[in-house]
């Protein structure tokens, strides 16, 4: 595909969050986690106009690249000419978040296998891996109600999720927000890793072992210490690393 660059177009700032947006679809897609064309990224754009970037819709998650993202408003109009469609149904879980969590820039939805499995079990994500007591220290959940295209279900959908970093929605997926796009993303790797130890662990057996919930408290203090205080910088650059030495068109 040519497309045209926005380098020239866009601030240092924007042109940066497009790179590490583009570079998350394309990770999503190499660790599996994609739908085809469907589920979103979305990353507010820095500044007071409360502007988006989000998929083209239509597009593979590994065939996105910076200029390809697309930038919406809060109503999901086009603000910079694009001649991809955008999906505006597919914006109504992120835009209502984004409106409500002003500490959120990057908002993750997924689809995967094990995440809806997780998603439909009446106990959720349950403490029995070292991976899922992160999760479970900032947990919510939401209730399946159909595809989310009402805008009535977005004041519950936000009421649920409050203050937390991970959201299992019913019987549909996960959901991770961030302070930056690499945040959520690892956030997600956390989660996604959750649900696929549970479901393998569940598909053996033999009766579960569960976590201490005391060991639960503290959790914050302890990521510190895991990510040397470097957070999902720890890991991102070497992730960047790893696109750039198998295609590096997401940065264009």
């Amino acid at each position: 595909m040519n497309i045209a660059s926005l380098k020239e177009v866009v601030s240092a700032e924007e042109g940066q969050l497009r790179v590490d947006l583009a570079a998350c679809y394309r990770l999503v897609a190499m660790y599996g986690w994609s739908d085809l064309v469907f589920t979103h990224i979305s990353a507010r754009v820095p500044g007071p106009e409360h502007h988006f970037l989000i998929n083209p819709y239509g597009l593979m998650f590994d065939e996105i690249t910076a200029s390809s993202l697309v930038k919406v408003d809060a109503q999901c109009n086009k603000v910079i000419d694009s001649p991809f469609p955008v999906n505006p149904a597919g914006f109504t879980i992120h835009s209502c978040i984004h409106d409500a969590r002003h500490d959120v820039q990057c908002v993750l939805h997924t689809h995967t296998r094990a995440g809806v499995a997780v998603s439909a079990q009446k106990n959720g994500v349950l403490p029995i891996s070292q991976q899922s007591t992160f999760v479970l220290a900032s947990l919510a959940y939401h209730d399946y109600e159909g595809v989310a295209l009402r805008d009535e279900e977005r004041p519950r959908l936000v009421a649920d999720l409050g203050g937390k970093t991970f959201l299992v929605l019913r019987n549909h997926g996960l959901l991770t927000v961030g302070k930056s796009v690499p945040e959520a993303f690892l956030s997600m790797y956390t989660f996604e890793n959750t649900c696929r130890i549970q479901i393998d662990a569940q598909a053996g057996g033999g009766e579960l072992v569960t976590v201490d919930p005391r060991i639960l408290q503290g959790l914050p203090q302890v990521m510190k210490q895991v990510t040397a205080g470097q957070g999902a910088g720890i890991a991102w650059p070497a992730l960047l690393r790893r696109l750039d030495r198998t295609d590096a068109s997401y940065r264009t």
